[in-house]
């Protein structure tokens, strides 16, 4: 027989689609396609939008977008690189130098920087000494902005002359503001500002100088990576690229958090809207059995068969993503403008991705879900016409499990974009629904002996769950899946945030106080006392570079951007202490309190810096200090908690080992707010402390918790639809036989509310052990997620106790009702229609 032409075959897949629509078959399937790619899309959006104004916020604390630093300036052809594609571009030196006036002398960190500085962010200044602050502006060619504190020391007014190296400069300012300054509080020392131009009159910049080049860029995201990879290669050893997540520990971490976040939280949505396209796809298999069959008999092929219904999902499938991706992009939109008082001013557009990346997960759900039922189709048997009891040959379980398992993976692998948690959540969700469902199953089982001392609506419910064990346990699974669901958004939006944001508390320290002098040391605890500051110990510094790990050199060893890179490519702070400090947490080794006194002292080392330096107990490493080798073995290793805005160091030495060194002291200490003028007569009466204020960092990083917060809420509504869909898919996947059973009961003399009465015993009962299993679920997911994702310390929930009697009021409740056709269908229509 003659092959029917595909263009036939695609007209004939419409109109049999636009007939089943009309008719409501394939609604279920097309809502749950659409909540799927909408839930995905508007989180996409939301999630790039506000991560992309987060990021650009945080680009502040650098001054740009992207940054390359090194001890000798960029080469031609780097900078030749960035300006092509169009990139902004500012030059800044750092160097240490003495500022000399006719009052005396003080040593402080110089930055000249050219007329563009800083791309991202605003310098603030004043016209005098603690006046009133003003954004905007730079020092011109002959002048220089000074902080306070240099005014102070060296009885300085607005006005007056510095030299700085050879070159003498106007005083026009007081330095306030820098927006790059919060990336790293111990290398800051009284700061200069001057022009760049200025840079070579001062002759202090030579050849081996101690300098930092940094050249800012900024600009469009594909421009700036582009320039990445171009000039990454070519890098040289004292070179290094920055960005906004690598220029400040506090702010990269808040933003990994937050991505993680908004990922899992999505996560959620999409794969309870892939559950409800799997139970819709395969009603709409089963209920074209007969359809078929019967196209078989008329000549079509088995190949033509599936390529008919193929169509037609496939058509579907592209009308629901479309409309998914519209419904996604229109709730982000609304989104933003009802929340824009909270949000940053700047949020960027998002472009086509999340849009595209949402209807690519409709569609991957779709061919993961919905293909295995639909390849049944072509295998129905024509003599099915004559005897409905014939079924299609059942596909093979690994077919039918891996595409869903492979659909699922590559969804989670899209929204979390992390292998490990991916794999280590699929893999724990397919292991606690084969344990559960096993579970279930003999459950459900030992209910028999209860049926024959049962009333009849308890026999009823009872037994329609009995009849089909496994469909009632795939049921109850999915039911639980959507009570675990809820439960875990609930735990995200709660207790998981409320524990982040406590790691930041109301009083963590929003000042630094460095080069405090020993002589000064106990005069400024005290002083900080009757200001009732809460301060952390006063530790004390002294630089030193590593130079070799067992004999050699230390730049050998580490790879290069490596956190071990940046520590062995300046001078670290290095410390020592009797204590453990607050924040730290020994990894390996023991403290000294629990070790004795060696030849050669100990050194604790921070645990991700030994990770790059490839150090383990017991290595030998030689420090450069105050011109002189010190040695120290390692001792252990430590993971540093860096949100807590405490005194943080990745080298603590044995106390006694550097006490011979001239050191300075630093601390770190909160003071609430009111308090400016008493930070004045600090200042002035430490003149050699520098006090640096931190509030504008924290008041980020709580914007960045209060955005985090207000999305997962977000997040909350598409899970509630999303899981609707799975529900009421789920009661459409045996609506057909419930119809014929109330049927054959009420035709039998059976009452309304008899029936009434055995749902809502089924679906209660359906509904506490989904509940049941959606607590044991969510305690099992949270342990996963506290200790492998997010950092955080396990407790259990006894809260989650109440899921089995929501589950019960809730699929209760919803079961009665999605189920009323099954009560108000005639009986006559239906038992006439077989």
């Amino acid at each position: 027989m003659a092959r029917l032409p595909l263009l036939r075959l695609f007209s004939l897949s419409l109109r049999q689609l636009l007939r089943d629509a009309r008719a409501g078959e394939l609604r279920v399937l097309f809502f749950a396609l659409l909540v799927a790619v909408a839930a995905s899309t508007a989180i996409g959006y939301f999630g790039a939008r506000l991560n992309g104004a987060m990021l650009l916020r945080a680009t502040e604390f650098l001054g740009a977008d992207l940054q390359l630093e090194g001890s000798s300036p960029a080469r031609p052809e780097q900078i030749r690189s960035g300006t092509e594609l169009g990139l902004e571009h500012a030059r800044v030196v750092e160097f240490s130098s003495v500022i000399a006036t006719d009052n005396g002398i003080q040593l402080s960190s110089i930055k000249a920087a050219d007329e563009v500085y800083p791309l991202r962010g605003e310098l603030k200044s004043a016209a005098a000494p603690f006046a009133p602050e003003e954004s905007g502006g730079g020092p011109q060619s002959g002048e220089a902005w000074a902080e306070a504190r240099l005014l102070t020391a060296l009885n300085l007014k607005i006005g007056d002359s510095i030299d700085v190296g050879m070159k003498t400069l106007k005083l026009s300012r007081v330095l306030t503001y820098e927006p790059d300054r919060a990336g790293n509080f111990y290398s800051l020392t009284p700061r200069v500002l001057i022009n760049l131009s200025d840079l070579s009159a001062t002759g202090v910049v030579q050849p081996g100088s101690r300098v930092s080049y940094r050249d800012l860029w900024r600009g469009a995201a594909p421009a700036l990576e582009t320039y990445r990879e171009l000039i990454k290669p070519g890098l040289a050893a004292n070179q290094r690229l920055q960005d906004s997540r690598d220029g400040n520990r506090q702010i990269g971490g808040a933003l990994g958090k937050a991505e993680r976040y908004l990922n899992m939280a999505s996560l959620v949505a999409v794969l309870l809207s892939g559950v409800a396209v799997a139970l819709s796809a395969n009603r709409f298999a089963t209920r074209r059995f007969d359809a078929s069959a019967l196209l078989r008999c008329l000549g079509l092929s088995r190949r033509e068969t599936m390529l008919l219904f193929s169509l037609q999902l496939t058509v579907l499938g592209l009308m629901a993503s479309l409309s998914g991706a519209l419904l996604g992009w229109l709730a982000q939109l609304g989104l933003f403008a009802l929340l824009h008082d909270l949000l940053p001013t700047a949020v960027p557009p998002g472009g086509l991705l999340p849009a595209i990346a949402g209807i690519g997960t409709g569609l991957v759900a779709l061919a993961g879900f919905a293909l295995p039922p639909l390849a049944a189709l072509g295998r129905v048997p024509p003599l099915r016409v004559l005897r409905r009891d014939m079924l299609p040959i059942p596909s093979s379980s690994w077919m039918i499990y891996g595409a869903a398992l492979a659909a699922l993976g590559l969804i989670m692998w899209r929204l979390s974009l992390d292998l490990v948690l991916t794999f280590a959540l699929l893999g724990g969700g397919v292991i606690a629904a084969v344990v559960l469902g096993g579970l279930l199953l003999l459950a459900l089982q030992s209910l028999r002996r209860l049926l024959a001392r049962a009333s009849l609506p308890w026999r009823l419910g009872l037994g329609q769950l009995l009849r089909h064990p496994l469909a009632a346990a795939g049921q109850s699974l999915a039911f639980g899946l959507i009570l675990l669901s809820m439960a875990l958004i609930a735990l995200l939006r709660g207790e998981l945030l409320d524990t982040w944001k406590n790691q930041l508390p109301k009083d963590a320290p929003n000042y630094f106080a460095l080069n405090i002098l020993p002589a000064d040391k106990q005069a400024f605890t005290d002083h900080l006392i009757s200001l009732s500051a809460q301060s952390a110990p006063l530790y004390p510094v002294v630089p030193g570079r590593l130079v070799s790990v067992n004999g050699e050199p230390v730049q050998g060893i580490v790879s290069k951007d490596s956190s071990g890179d940046r520590a062995v490519q300046r001078d670290l702070s290095l410390t020592w202490a009797a204590d453990l400090p607050s924040g730290n947490t020994l990894t390996a080794g023991s403290w000294w309190t629990q070790q004795p006194n060696g030849d050669i002292p100990g050194v604790s080392v921070e645990a991700k810096v030994a990770q790059s330096l490839k150090l383990k107990l017991g290595d030998h490493l030689v420090f450069t200090v105050g011109g002189a080798n010190r040695e120290a073995q390692v001792t252990s290793l430590r993971d540093i908690n860096w949100d807590n805005f405490q005194p943080n160091f990745f080298m603590i030495f044995q106390p006694g080992t550097l006490k011979d060194l001239p050191a300075t002291y630093l601390t770190s200490f909160y003071l609430a707010a009111g308090h400016d003028q008493q930070i004045v007569e600090l200042s002035r009466a430490f003149p050699a402390v520098t006090i640096l204020q931190i509030d504008a960092l924290l008041e980020q990083l709580r914007s960045i918790l209060a955005q985090v917060t207000l999305a997962v809420e977000y997040v909350l509504l598409f899970v509630l639809a999303a899981g609707m869909a799975v529900l009421f898919s789920g009661l459409q996947a045996t609506l057909d036989e419930r119809i014929r059973q109330g049927a054959l009961l009420r035709a039998l003399g059976a009452e309304r509310r008899l029936l009434v009465k055995a749902r809502r015993i089924e679906f209660g009962l359906l509904g506490a052990v989904s509940g049941l299993l959606a607590a044991l679920g969510t305690e099992l997911i949270s342990l996963v997620l506290y200790r492998y994702a997010f950092d955080l310390t396990w407790h259990p929930h006894p809260w989650l106790l109440v899921l089995p009697l929501i589950g019960a009021l809730l699929i209760g409740g919803a079961g009665v009702f999605g189920t009323r056709r099954a009560l108000n269908a005639s009986p006559l229509t239906v038992l006439r229609e077989g």
